[in-house]
């Protein structure tokens, strides 16, 4: 039935996505992808989801890695879909009891904050205090965890709930556009979920008119790490790595694709951490594992004689590094090399190449991305 639906929704158009809300362990994915791809083109990954909370909550990146490892099989046309919040609660559902209600003492520890004894029904901001820190490194690891990152309206606002609304609806108040009357989202005097108002999530100051003009605002942030996403074509499209960092709270993965790798360094913890690591890279690549240039300041990375980097990062900090210098452009291939060094290609017999002199073959991962459509004035 979902290659039939698949296959009637491209028929009426052929660049639609469809992405599958399914919360289901691992080992059922493949029933919604498919084993050939042919089903859905992408699906939510609540398992890293619920992960991902637990490691922000208890500053411990280790189940977050397993969980990023058990849901790395799936056909190569299919992808993953990369979220913090959407309209429901978040689903606390796989973690263990411990794990879970320690996601409820950080997070949601008042009653009325959870739902169905399994899940927190806060927006993002709330849920981290506002804190600005808290909320950068979350969207950092939105960006830059294997996938298609899929972000909650409002959220790059830092958009509040109102608890007073029942069960889920307290996270679908009206998206806040401006400080007019009801947020400029309705000239109804009564719209059917209450615009939130007052407090320090109300519209009259938390509102995207209001964050277009200030350029540290966090729209202009979120807009900022978007742009520089797109400028790193490795997550989408390469396979990552975890690297060892010697400490729980602080997270590495590298990711490689088409001769050129990037490195992200995350900082769960409230306390500064230093850790020394290696990029992991051997042979050719080697040399170019030496410098790692940071894209989002000027604080650069150049390893030690051992080949090792050594970096302190801050309290819920977040590095985003490309591997050897920015004249990756001119070193992306069309093939990964190191594909090619693994199946080299092989002199063709005469009688079958005629005049050429060798047959060659070209290995290309194609993976679906996600194209969220624009909402109004951004």
């Amino acid at each position: 039935m979902l290659r039939t639906f698949r296959e009637f929704l491209q028929w009426r158009r052929g660049d639609c996505i469809v992405l599958a809300e399914a919360n289901v362990l691992p080992d059922t994915d493949m029933e919604y992808f498919g084993q050939d791809g042919d089903r859905m083109h992408m699906m939510f990954n609540f398992q890293v989801n619920q992960n991902l909370f637990y490691a922000l909550a208890s500053a411990d990146s280790r189940p977050l890695v397993k969980a990023l490892e058990a849901t790395k099989p799936r056909p190569a046309t299919a992808q993953w879909g990369i979220f913090l919040r959407n309209h429901d609660e978040l689903d606390l559902g796989r973690l263990t009891e411990r794990q879970r209600q320690k996601v409820f003492a950080t997070f949601g520890p008042d009653p009325e904050m959870q739902l169905y004894e399994r899940g927190i029904r806060r927006r993002l901001a709330p849920m981290l205090d506002g804190d600005r820190r808290r909320l950068e490194l979350a969207y950092s690891l939105l960006f830059t965890l294997p996938g298609s990152p899929v972000i909650r309206y409002g959220d790059e606002l830092g958009m509040g709930d109102d608890l007073h609304l029942p069960e889920r609806n307290c996270a679908r108040t009206p998206m806040q556009w401006s400080n007019e009357p009801q947020g400029g989202f309705t000239k109804s005097s009564q719209p059917h979920i209450p615009v939130i108002a007052g407090g320090p999530y109300g519209y009259e100051h938390i509102n995207a008119a209001i964050q277009r003009r200030h350029p540290e605002s966090l729209l202009n942030w979120t807009e900022r790490i978007i742009r520089m996403r797109k400028e790193v074509p490795e997550v989408g499209w390469g396979d990552f790595v975890i690297i060892a960092s010697g400490d729980r709270s602080v997270l590495i993965m590298r990711y490689d694709w088409r001769n050129n790798s990037v490195l992200f360094v995350h900082n769960l913890d409230a306390r500064p951490r230093e850790v020394a690591f290696s990029v992991g890279l051997e042979e050719v690549d080697a040399e170019q594992s030496k410098l790692l240039i940071n894209l989002l300041s000027e604080d650069h990375s150049h390893a030690d004689d051992s080949g090792r980097h050594r970096i302190i990062i801050e309290p819920y900090g977040y590095r985003w590094y490309r591997v050897g210098g920015l004249d990756y452009l001119l070193r992306r291939t069309e093939v990964d090399q190191r594909l090619s060094r693994r199946f080299p290609k092989q002199p063709a017999r005469s009688d079958e190449t005629g005049a050429c002199g060798e047959i060659g073959t070209s290995t290309r991962r194609t993976h679906h991305r996600a194209l969220q459509p624009r909402s109004r004035g951004r």
